[in-house]
């Protein structure tokens, strides 16, 4: 692993983002998502299923009394609700948000036992039983994700006393797990653990944060198995044949041996971006190659046109290679996220434009279609093809939903939304030694330590709608590189310097500009954003015959809203000449895009003949209109199709 080219994210308070896009989504996180989230885990919500979630932590914190109720993970959705409040305090301070998240802290604080110890399932139901099913009970998992939270809270905050709690909680967890003798030898049922225990290692310089993080790593999938041998003494087997098998688990060979993304989507997304940050830390090249073997099988091979991941809804997994089903995918929303942070992890390995734009495929496509335009309404599935008779009559379809929910049972991914949402801004530059990396286009302000001085950028843009960015250099040191982001779907672009044209190849997808640079030097970079149809791989035989429409990153949609009912029976020509239209009052803001198609006939055949030999095909004229993917489903229930039907 080449060390030099380690990247590092500039903190969230050291970018300042107010465009039309990326501020709104922020905005309606601080306004909405956040106030409906936390009457939702205080189960205030009519008609919602409750969460039972501050109940738990109440009744563990002896301020109520009662018995455990919903999931044994329930305790992570309060993790992500904080740790998407803590970003939200960087860029919009609130003393009585802070007043609630304080609250609620010390919840968690007089829930904790004496030995470090936390988790209302097993507190509430019978603390003997700890640590008897790793495999899939949830503790180290909420465990992690509380830890994420209590990192988040101390640096937005400085704030100590959910960052010792969870410091405590640690160090409970290695007392009773590790490759000592006497001790378990295991680790998390469900992964994200490993990213927790990096972050706080950033913080605390202590080996043994590291240390625990890096063993969960190596240890999986290590023989004798540790899921095995656990579910064994409790009388049971891991069965082979089940979709619940140790390859759900991401648990059937060691990580270094895996060489495609298997089993649930969000368990694997979170693991490898663990392995990732193991992998940079220790500067373990063997790591640092699984990671980029298993992004290669993702991305190129088990990955949706929007970014999701997880084909099936048995057990919310991957399935096989170029297996990617439209209608009944499951596309997890939490799945898309791991996306995301699986991607910004592979960036801080190497800087490669192919990273950054999966990172923006999902943020502008598969991560917030799982959000309802003004945030109070959730996807905890995204399908890229809906028809509404299908998810009310086909049990196969009944985890596909024509409308986006007050809330779950299983409530994962509306608060992980939040705490994606919420921390944006640091998913905008990555910094090297003197080079600046641009990896996302949005109105904003940055200012960073690099290490021959300050810089500081300011950037104007309309985009995903307009491919101009306008940049300024507002202070720089002597020497400065500027790596611009060249996106892939861009075919081409033109640079300019104080109005000079630059013309230099992009290497590893990146435009690199090194100068001398003074403050007010003006960098304009035009991203040619044409409309264009997309074709899958041939061996996605859910789509041969079919395409797809994008506009720069933003993939599009019919939805029956616009183009009426029977989607299924439209077609439209590869070459077909666009329209774009920006509609402000549309569906949040939205360019919007027309063209001519066509619908295959039924005028010619008795509804009581279902197949006939003699009828040849017959189409007629009709136009179509598109809209965002992300945006659909905010007018009702109603039929909706990615991938639409080529005429030949």
């Amino acid at each position: 692993m080449d060390q030099r080219k380690l990247t590092t994210p500039v903190a969230i308070p050291n970018v300042t983002v107010h465009d039309s896009f990326f501020s709104n989504l922020m905005k309606i996180t601080v306004e909405k998502l956040l106030p409906y989230q936390w009457k939702a885990l205080n189960d205030e919500i009519p008609d919602a299923a409750p969460s039972y979630c501050m109940r738990n932590f109440r009744i563990a914190a002896g301020v109520e009394t009662g018995e455990h109720g919903g999931m044994v993970f329930q305790d992570s959705d309060l993790a992500k609700w904080i740790e998407a409040a803590a970003y939200t305090l960087y860029w919009n301070p609130d003393a009585e948000l802070e007043k609630t998240v304080d609250e609620a802290i010390e919840l968690v604080r007089r829930a904790q036992l004496p030995d470090g110890y936390i988790d209302t399932y097993y507190i509430l139901t019978g603390i003997e039983n700890r640590w008897t099913n790793t495999k899939d009970n949830h503790e180290m998992y909420c465990a992690g994700h509380m830890l994420e939270a209590a990192v988040a809270y101390y640096h937005a905050t400085g704030k100590r006393t959910l960052l010792d709690v969870m410091i405590r909680n640690v160090a409970h967890i290695a007392s009773v797990i590790g490759p000592e003798e006497g001790k378990i030898h295991g680790y998390p049922g469900h992964e994200v653990l490993e990213m927790a225990l990096c972050k706080l290692y950033e913080i605390t310089q202590d080996p043994a944060h590291l240390a625990l993080a890096a063993y969960f790593v190596n240890e999986r999938g290590q023989s004798p198995n540790h899921f095995e041998v656990e579910t064994e003494k409790r009388g049971l087997q891991v069965k082979p044949e089940s979709p619940f098998n140790l390859k759900y688990y991401q648990a059937d060979v060691p990580v270094r041996e895996q060489t495609a993304a298997e089993g649930h989507a969000v368990r694997a997304g979170y693991l490898y971006s663990g392995m990732a940050d193991v992998a940079r830390l220790t500067g373990d090249e063997s790591l640092a190659e699984a990671c980029r073997r298993l992004w290669y099988n993702i991305t190129r091979r088990q990955m949706y046109i929007t970014g999701t991941v997880g084909q099936s809804s048995i057990a919310e997994s991957f399935t096989f290679d170029y297996d990617l089903p439209n209608d009944l995918v499951y596309g997890e929303t939490c799945a898309a996220i791991s996306m995301a942070f699986f991607a910004q992890r592979m960036l801080r390995l190497a800087p490669r434009g192919e990273y950054a734009d999966v990172m923006e495929r999902v943020l502008y496509n598969g991560s917030i279609s799982g959000m309802s335009l003004d945030g109070t309404k959730f996807f905890y599935v995204n399908p890229l093809e809906v028809d509404p008779a299908k998810c009310a009559h086909n049990h196969q379809f009944r985890h596909v939903k024509p409308e986006r929910q007050k809330w779950f049972g299983c409530a994962c991914c509306p608060p992980n939304l939040g705490r994606l949402i919420a921390s944006l801004p640091g998913y905008l530059y990555h910094t090297c030694d003197d080079t600046v990396y641009v990896n996302l286009y949005t109105t904003n302000e940055m200012k960073t330590a690099l290490t021959s001085g300050e810089a500081a950028l300011s950037m104007t843009t309309n985009y995903p709608w307009d491919g101009t960015i306008q940049m300024t250099v507002d202070a720089a040191p002597a020497a400065m590189t500027l790596a611009l982001r060249i996106p892939g779907w861009c075919r081409q672009y033109t640079v300019l310097v104080n109005g000079e044209t630059v013309t230099a190849a992009p290497q590893d997808g990146y435009l690199y500009l090194t100068r001398d640079w003074q403050a007010g030097d003006q960098v304009t970079l035009t991203l040619e954003m044409p409309v264009v149809t997309v074709r899958a791989n041939p061996k996605v035989a859910e789509n041969v015959g079919k395409i797809a429409v994008m506009r720069g990153p933003v993939v599009y949609c019919l939805e029956e809203p616009d183009n009426g009912p029977h989607l299924a029976r439209v077609y439209m020509d590869a070459n077909a000449a666009f329209t774009t239209q920006w509609e402000p009052e549309t569906l949040g803001g939205i360019v919007s895009l027309d063209t001519a198609g066509y619908e295959l006939g039924i005028a010619d055949w008795d509804e009581d003949e279902l197949y006939t030999e003699q009828k040849a095909p017959a189409f007629s004229a009709r136009p179509l209109h598109f809209i965002p993917y992300y945006a659909w489903a905010n007018r009702g229930p109603a039929e909706m199709t990615v991938w639409v039907r080529e005429r030949l």
